[in-house]
C-alpha cells in the first residue's frame, strides 16, 4: 500500500515541534520516543504499519485547539485517531504526522432525559454511552461490534452502524450536535440539543467525513427509551443464497425487526469452536430481533416465522428466555474474534441492495475459487451491509497482495449491483483508490473542494478517502 513520502521540513522541525507542543500540553501527554510511539503505528488494519513523528494525548477541547495551531503553524500533518479499532486503515499514520488521540476525553458532559439527549465527549467509548443512562431506562442505538472499545470520534468519522441499525439508524441518525475544531484551531458548534439546525446540514457534512475537516471533541447523542421487550429467533438454512432470499421477503413484507444479522458455514463452525452459542450445522444462519410489547412481538414473530418456514429451515428456534436470547446473539457477538483466532483476516465493508443478497452471495462463493481464498460471511442482512472476512496466511509470500486484489473485486462487484463501497468502516487507506469505481472525477473534485474550506493546507488525516495521486497533487499545490 503506497504511502505519500514525507516531507523532510517536517522530520527536520522535530525537537522544535515537540518544543511547541509541550508548551500548551503536559509532557505526559507529549510522546515522541520511537519505543512508545510504536504503539500507534497501526490500527484495525494491522497489516499496514507506519510509527508517527509524535502523539499527542489532549485532555480538554482547548487543548485540542492549541495543538492543532502549533502543527498547522509548522505544516504538520495530523491523523486523528478515536480507539484505534478502524478496520480501513483510517488513523494509519504517515512518518512525518502527529497522531492526536482523543481517549482523555471521555466525560459524560450532560444528560437531559426529558428531552432524550447525552452530550459527551468523543473519547468516550460507544458502549458506556449506554452505561451512563441505561439505569434510568435509557439507551444508545448505534452497536457497532466494536462497541466496547470504539470512541464515539470514530464512529461519527466512519458513520458508524451496529446490528440494530435497521430500526434505529446509523451514527448520523442519532446524532444531534458536535464540537469540532478546524486544522487552524478554530473551534465550532455544530448542531445542538434542538430537534434540528438552522442553515445548512454541516453536521450531515461532518458525520462520515472520516477526519478530513476537523476533530470531534464533543457530541450531542439522542438516547431513546428501552423498549419493553426484545426477542430473537434464529433461522438456519441449506444455502446461502435460501438464507438471502429469506431476508428478501422478511423486509417486502413489511416487517421491521430490530436486527438481521447472517453468518455462513465458516463462521458458524468458527464461533461454535470458540463460544459453544449451540449453532445449528447449516450453510447459512441468520438471526432476527424483535422488540415491543409481548404482543406487538407475537404479531411480528408470527409473520416472519411463515416466510422463513417457506424456505424450508434446516432449524428454527424461537427464544423462549432471556438467557436462550443471551446464547442465540453469543455466536454472533464472538465471530470477529473467533475468526481472529484461526487464521488471519480481512474485514471488507460493502452495502447493496438487500433484492442483490443472494446473487451477491452467490459470485463471493465463485470469486472464492478462482482466487483460491476462503471467504467467511458475517453481516448486518438488514440493511445489506455486507462483511466479508477473506482468510489468508500473512506469513505466505503472496497472500496479501491476492487478498487485496480478491476484496477489490468484492467491493466493485457491490457498486456494480447498485451498492457502494462502505457502510460503516470508511474509506480510509483500504479503500481509495477504488473511489473511481464509485464517483467520476466531478464527484470526487467536488469533495476535494469541500475539504479545501475546511483544510486549506491538507493537513488532515493525510492519505485516506481520496485517491492518492489526486490528495498528493492537492497537498503540493497547498504547499
Amino acid at each position: 500500500m503506497e504511502m505519500p513520502s514525507p516531507n523532510p521540513k517536517v522530520l527536520s522541525r522535530k525537537a522544535e515541534l515537540i518544543e511547541r507542543l509541550e508548551q500548551v500540553l503536559p509532557k505526559a501527554s507529549v510522546i515522541h520516543d520511537p519505543s512508545e510511539t510504536r504503539a500507534y503505528e497501526c490500527d484495525g488494519l494491522t497489516a499496514y504499519k507506519c510509527p508517527p513523528l509524535a502523539v499527542v494525548l489532549p485532555s480538554s477541547t482547548e487543548e485540542v485547539s492549541a495543538a492543532l495551531r502549533i502543527c498547522h503553524d509548522m505544516n504538520v500533518p495530523v491523523v486523528p485517531r478515536g480507539s484505534g479499532t478502524s478496520l480501513a486503515g483510517g488513523a494509519l499514520p504517515t512518518e512525518d504526522s502527529v497522531i492526536l488521540g482523543v481517549a482523555k476525553l471521555n466525560d459524560v458532559l450532560e444528560t437531559d432525559y426529558d428531552n432524550r439527549f447525552i452530550r459527551v465527549q468523543t473519547g468516550r467509548t460507544n458502549l458506556s454511552v449506554t452505561g451512563a443512562v441505561e439505569e434510568d431506562g435509557f439507551f444508545y442505538a448505534p452497536d457497532p461490534s466494536s462497541q466496547l472499545a470504539c470512541a464515539i470520534a470514530g464512529n461519527i468519522a466512519m458513520n458508524s452502524g451496529g446490528a440494530h441499525c435497521l430500526k434505529y439508524g446509523v451514527t448520523t441518525n442519532n446524532l444531534m450536535g458536535v464540537k469540532m475544531v478546524q486544522m487552524d484551531g478554530t473551534i465550532m458548534d455544530i448542531g445542538g440539543a434542538h430537534l434540528d439546525a438552522e442553515g445548512y446540514d454541516l453536521l450531515g457534512l461532518i458525520c462520515g467525513s472520516e477526519g478530513q475537516l476537523g476533530v470531534v471533541t464533543e457530541a450531542t447523542l439522542r438516547i431513546l427509551h428501552k423498549p419493553e421487550g426484545a426477542r430473537p429467533v434464529l433461522m438456519g438454512f441449506d444455502s446461502a443464497e435460501i438464507a438471502g432470499q429469506c431476508v428478501s421477503d422478511i423486509i417486502k413484507a413489511g416487517v421491521l425487526p430490530v436486527a438481521i444479522e447472517y453468518m455462513d458455514r465458516p463462521c458458524i463452525r468458527a464461533t461454535e469452536d470458540f463460544a459453544g452459542a449451540g449453532y445449528p450445522d447449516c450453510e447459512a444462519l441468520l438471526i432476527v430481533e424483535v422488540e415491543g410489547s409481548d404482543a406487538e412481538i407475537d404479531e411480528q414473530l408470527e409473520t416472519i416465522m411463515k416466510i422463513a418456514r417457506s424456505h424450508n429451515p434446516v432449524e428454527l428456534r424461537e427464544s423462549s428466555s432471556p438467557e436462550e436470547s443471551a446464547k442465540i446473539w453469543l455466536g454472533r457477538k464472538s465471530a470477529f474474534g473467533a475468526m481472529g483466532k484461526i487464521n488471519d483476516y480481512m474485514c471488507l465493508d460493502g452495502t447493496i441492495p438487500i433484492s442483490q443478497l443472494p446473487y451477491v452471495l452467490k459470485r463471493i462463493g465463485e470469486m472464492s475459487k478462482e482466487f483460491g481464498l476462503d471467504v467467511a460471511n458475517v453481516f448486518h442482512a438488514g440493511d445489506g451491509n455486507m462483511h466479508p472476512l477473506i482468510l489468508f496466511d500473512a506469513n505466505k509470500p503472496g497472500d496479501l497482495e491476492t487478498c487485496e486484489e480478491f476484496g477489490a473485486e468484492i467491493l466493485k462487484l457491490c457498486v456494480e449491483v447498485d451498492g457502494c463501497l462502505t457502510g460503516e468502516h470508511g474509506v480510509g487507506i483500504e479503500k481509495r483508490d477504488l473511489m473511481l469505481h464509485q464517483y467520476d472525477p466531478a464527484d470526487l473534485e467536488i469533495q476535494m473542494a469541500i475539504k479545501d474550506v475546511f483544510d486549506p493546507k491538507w493537513l488532515l488525516n493525510p492519505a485516506k478517502v481520496f485517491p492518492l495521486a489526486s490528495s498528493d497533487a492537492r497537498r503540493i499545490a497547498a504547499e
